[in-house]
């Protein structure tokens, strides 16, 4: 195949395999929707986890993911990608990284699994990924920058899971998320790579799982998905997003942490708003509950499906601000550097306010004799007790 028609061909196929994989995704969910009424019913065979609300739904749509990451592996030796050779190093990490999140989760699922054994398991995730050389660059000092790594991939893994809370809002964040990525490739005119491939087989899975997930859900990701999604985001993220070091700036540079930072705002906001305020309170940071910034954006008079369009859009914009950040990083100044990092602490002020505005509301409303806002009932799961 010549080099003109390799440019007329691939996009064609780039975009038949996302409907592909969306429409695989569709199909699975569906039967497994059809032949499972207990699989990953946690919250049926442990009473003590935590739930957003009291129904009761298969914890099935992990299955998915994990079968469309496996179909995206298949495509590597069709198409000549460039440097196969230094991606089969990387990829065997990934891959290892992934599967390791996938069986986490359900095993947790499963049997419910100590937070210790959840823990270990995901620094064995980023592990993976450093003896295979795929390390975030922040300080050119090896040993740091594993470490560094590591507790990426362990915080990123606990937020996915985190945010997997309410119906819809796990799946949303984490496909624009991936979002982000590509528009990253996009900018940086490397849209054909085996990233694409991957990035364009899970965001297909996504969706799929969304038709079911979105409110009133059927069916839930469980740990299984949201340990392989948060493995999975984690480390495709290192090469594409991280991967802005100047070789002749200092130890620390300020616009390297930028664009992971602005394209994974949302997870990070919800997971420490979360852990600030259960140790403000005297309370595990590590024993879920329903006060996550989703609920209180419910508390604060919000309904279920607004918080989801919220979140999206909120995902959306973080992503297309992060693959401009990276498009014109070498034009940034210090100027524009400041005025994004400020807008994120802006940003982070404005959540709690909401969050302050939704624990007053849901005070009052305790107060006054009601158990629970009106429509909550119907809401979505909440994440384990170890979440």
């Amino acid at each position: 195949m010549s080099e003109t028609d390799r440019e007329l061909f691939m996009p064609a196929a780039f975009i038949l395999f996302f409907l592909l994989a969306g429409f695989f995704s569709f199909l699975i969910n569906g039967l497994l929707l059809k032949f499972s009424s207990t699989l990953g019913n946690r919250q049926m065979q442990h009473r003590h986890t935590i739930r957003w609300s009291n129904n009761v739904k298969p914890s099935v749509g992990g299955f998915s993911f994990y079968i469309l990451f496996l179909i995206s592996l298949s495509i590597y030796g069709i198409f000549n990608f460039s440097e196969q050779e230094y991606m089969s190093r990387h990829l065997l990490g990934m891959v290892a990284s992934v599967t390791a999140g996938f069986l986490l989760g359900l095993a947790d699922d499963a049997y419910n699994t100590i937070p210790l054994l959840k823990f270990f398991s995901q620094i064995f995730c980023g592990l993976s990924l450093v003896v295979t050389d795929t390390m975030i660059p922040a300080t050119g000092i090896y040993y740091l920058d594993a470490l560094i790594t590591v507790i990426w991939v362990v915080g990123i893994m606990n937020s996915i899971n985190m945010l997997d809370n309410m119906d819809g809002i796990s799946g949303i964040v984490t496909l624009f998320l991936m979002l982000a990525c590509f528009l990253v490739l996009v900018a940086g005119e490397n849209i054909f790579s085996f990233y694409s491939i991957m990035l364009l087989g899970v965001s297909g899975a996504i969706i799929g799982f969304l038709y079911f997930n979105w409110h009133p859900a059927r069916i839930y990701m469980g740990d299984t998905g949201s340990q392989f999604l948060g493995a999975f985001i984690s480390a495709i993220s290192i090469p594409l997003l991280w991967n802005f070091r100047s070789a002749s700036g200092g130890t620390i540079q300020l616009t390297q942490y930028l664009i992971p930072l602005v394209a994974f705002t949302v997870p990070i906001m919800d997971t420490g708003t979360v852990l600030l305020r259960r140790i403000a309170r005297g309370r595990s940071p590590f024993i879920g509950g329903k006060d996550h910034i989703t609920h209180h954006f419910v508390y604060a008079g919000l309904k279920d499906k607004h918080v989801i369009y919220l979140f999206g859009g909120w995902s959306f914009i973080s992503a297309c601000l992060a693959a401009w950040l990276a498009a014109i990083r070498t034009e940034l100044n210090q100027a524009a550097i400041i005025a994004v990092y400020s807008y994120l602490i802006l940003l982070f002020i404005g959540v709690q306010y909401f969050y302050n505005r939704g624990t007053m509301k849901e005070n009052a409303r305790i107060s006054s004799g009601e158990h629970a806002k009106p429509g909550m009932k119907s809401s979505s799961h909440g994440h384990s007790a170890t979440a």
